[in-house]
Parts: C-alpha cells; sequence; structure tokens
C-alpha cells in the first residue's frame, strides 16, 4: 500500500468534503425529519456520494467525453443545483420554517439530492478522484485511492451521523438559524462555482483563438 498516496488523497478528499463544514447544511435540510430518518438520510447521502465518486473514478473522463461534458460544464450545473437549495433554505419553501414539505418521498430524495450530490459528491471530489485515478500506477495503487476516499467518506458519514448533537445544543430555533446561515454560505459556494466555471469557459475560449 502506497502510504504517501493515501495521505495526500485523505487529506484532499477531506478539505473536498468539508465534514464539519456540511453539518449545519446537513441540518438545515433534514431538520423536517426526525433522529431516526435523519441517520438514514446520512447514510443514504454518504452511500450515494460513494456510488457517484466511484462511477466517475471508474470511467469518468470517458463519460463526459462521450456526453461531450466539459468538468466546466459540471461545475457549473453543481453550482446551479446547490444555488437552488441555498435559496430555498434562505427564504424557505412548503412550509412556515421549512426547507420543504417532508413527504415520504422527499425524505429519501433530499439524502441522494441535494446532500449525497452534488453536496458530497461535487464537481471538486470528482475531478479530484479522476485525477487519482490517472495518476494511479497498477491495482494496488487503485486500491490505495478508493481506501483513502472511503476513509473520508467514513469520517463524513460521522459527522452527519452525530450532527444531533449539534441539533440538542442549538436547539430548533438555532436549526433555523443555522438554516439561514448555511443558505448563505451555500449560496456563496454555488456562485464562486459557477465564476469558477465561467473563468474556465473563457480561458479555454482564449486559448482557442
Amino acid at each position: 500500500m502506497n502510504t504517501r498516496l493515501f495521505g495526500e488523497v485523505l487529506v484532499t478528499m477531506l478539505v473536498i468534503l468539508d465534514p464539519p463544514g456540511n453539518v449545519p447544511i446537513f441540518l438545515a435540510v433534514t431538520r423536517q425529519l426526525s433522529n431516526k430518518e435523519r441517520h438514514r438520510a446520512a447514510f443514504l447521502a454518504v452511500g450515494t456520494a460513494f456510488l457517484v465518486i466511484s462511477l466517475f473514478a471508474i470511467g469518468g473522463q470517458t463519460i463526459l467525453d462521450y456526453l461531450h461534458v466539459s468538468v466546466p460544464a459540471l461545475q457549473a450545473a453543481g453550482g446551479l443545483l446547490l444555488l437552488l437549495v441555498a435559496l430555498q433554505l434562505l427564504y424557505g419553501k412548503g412550509g412556515d420554517d421549512g426547507y420543504i414539505e417532508a413527504t415520504p418521498e422527499q425524505r429519501t430524495s433530499i439524502a441522494l439530492v441535494p446532500l449525497g450530490t452534488p453536496l458530497l459528491a461535487g464537481p471538486g471530489a470528482i475531478v479530484a478522484t479522476i485525477v487519482f485515478f490517472s495518476r494511479a500506477d497498477g491495482a494496488g495503487e487503485w486500491f490505495t485511492v478508493v481506501g483513502g476516499t472511503a476513509v473520508a467518506l467514513f469520517i463524513s458519514l460521522l459527522a452527519l451521523r452525530f450532527s444531533g448533537i449539534v441539533q440538542r445544543i442549538v436547539r430548533p430555533t438555532g436549526v433555523l438559524l443555522l438554516a439561514r446561515v448555511a443558505g448563505m454560505i451555500l449560496a456563496s459556494v454555488a456562485v464562486q462555482m459557477i465564476a469558477d466555471a465561467v473563468t474556465e469557459f473563457v480561458r479555454v475560449g482564449a486559448d482557442k483563438m
């Protein structure tokens, strides 16, 4: 096992996934769910993220090339999705204080989108995985990349799974405040993602001229 590669993957993915930073967003998005449903949402979100990252790790660049989708386009799409979620967190939708009215279908979909992707398995994590796999030499290093990614996602799972501790400290009113703050943070992240994508589009266009 390449311990240096493992450490590099782990640190990079932890920085991108940002488990502590996702806790207030997770609490805001799932605050209409029961504790049991929130725990299930955490497992579903991380499972979805692992599935998406694994899919792109195996054939990410091939998939993008086949669909004629560039990485900046993927980044812009993720930014737009996060921006929609941020606006719902900021202004509320469907309830007096809620993100949405949590129907049974939405209880599952919340865990898949936006939590699983693009919040966890976003453009940054996908691109980083593609890069690491392109650099990996042989099956041993491939498993090292998978292991580092899995550990980073497991740490994210722990952060989301025990986010209820934060909820008990701040109480429902505090969670509502966290929802507004998380909305602002998420909106900033979304705008930055879109801005970076536009900048990359401009740079590529300028290089072709």
